[in-house]
């Protein structure tokens, strides 16, 4: 054996020796990186002594290259079981450090709720879908046509004076009622049809603890053959049923121009009777308008203002509690 053989197997016993024990020092996968350079890099120590192999004779320089892809490969082994092993401690770090202790109480978020205005809308349109009518919508700034004449109102109508109006500098105007979502609705439907109208209307109204002058209504409308006052009737008697439970009703005969005859229906409320509800059976010359034929068509109507049965359905004594944003108030619902 020549002297460069033996010094090469020393070396490269050496080299085994300090790359273990320096990957099981390491702590860092940083460290590990570097240590994998130093050792088995381009430029590192077992490249360095395998550049000494060119002065060995061609018969020894196998048994060096044998040593040196063990020795290569025992390092390199060293460096991956080291490698998982601080993989696997970093993983651990992360996930003490992320742990959620699941038995502290949770920080109290507050639910919203529905304003008892929202709530009441739903639950009048829930009834009324499910005597099978269609819910519809207009816009809130509307022309004379649509809220008044096409409804029977002409421009010298006495019944105008009824609903001061809000009117806007263009000529419009905003909605007195949501009847005008009915004329739209008629214009484009054939009979039969059934719907209902909810939204917010305006009116230069003094306001107390039962009226406003911007308020929401819903109104329905059925056009179809043979329909009579006495459907209306039943319609509203169940509705009414559906929203209240047992409570005491009266129809009043009434005028509004877009139906006729008209009534105005009362319920008892803290022992006095309450107006909520406006119907009718549908005037012909609205039915006319809308292009139906009044002999073979009848219809009936009703509108009520959402905020006087949600004064009935909370016991609230002033409507304007509704709109004072008072949580002390809101939170009751």
């Amino acid at each position: 054996m020549t002297t460069q053989l033996s010094d090469l197997e020393s070396q490269l016993t050496t080299l085994r020796q300090e790359a273990q024990q320096a990957i099981v020092a390491a702590t860092t996968l940083e460290q590990l990186e570097q240590l994998r350079i130093k050792y088995l890099g381009k430029k590192g120590s077992l490249s360095q002594v395998l550049g000494g192999m060119g002065k060995l004779d061609a018969a020894e320089r196998p048994r060096i290259g044998a040593l040196a892809n063990d020795v290569k490969e025992a390092v390199q082994a060293d460096l991956d079981h080291k490698r998982m092993g601080l993989q696997a401690a970093q993983i651990e770090a992360q996930l003490a450090a992320e742990t959620i202790d699941v038995t502290l109480p949770g920080v109290y978020r507050p639910q919203g709720h529905a304003h008892p205005l929202t709530s009441t809308i739903e639950r009048s349109l829930d009834v009324f879908v499910g005597l099978g009518y269609t819910v519809a919508q207009g816009p809130e700034m509307e022309t004379d046509y649509y809220n008044f004449e096409a409804l029977n109102t002409p421009a010298d109508h006495p019944a105008r004076d009824m609903q001061d109006t809000f009117y806007l500098p263009d000529g419009n105007l905003l909605r007195t009622h949501t009847s005008s979502v009915q004329i739209r609705y008629m214009e484009a439907n054939e009979p039969p049809i059934r719907v209902a109208a909810p939204g917010r209307v305006y009116r230069r109204d003094t306001v107390d603890a039962t009226h406003a002058a911007v308020f929401h209504q819903i109104e329905i409308l059925a056009v179809d053959e043979g329909l009579t006052f006495t459907d209306l009737k039943g319609t509203i008697k169940v509705f009414l049923e559906a929203m209240f439970g047992d409570i005491d009703i009266r129809f009043r005969p009434s005028f509004f121009p877009f139906t006729e005859p008209s009534a105005e229906v009362d319920v008892r409320w803290r022992g006095r009777w309450l107006e909520v509800l406006g119907c009718g059976m549908v005037d012909p010359n609205v039915l006319k308008a809308v292009g139906y034929d009044p002999e073979i068509y009848t219809g009936f109507a009703a509108g009520f203002g959402v905020e006087r049965f949600a004064m009935v359905l909370h016991q609230i004594d002033d409507i304007r509690r509704l709109y004072a944003s008072d949580l002390r108030f809101l939170r009751q619902f």
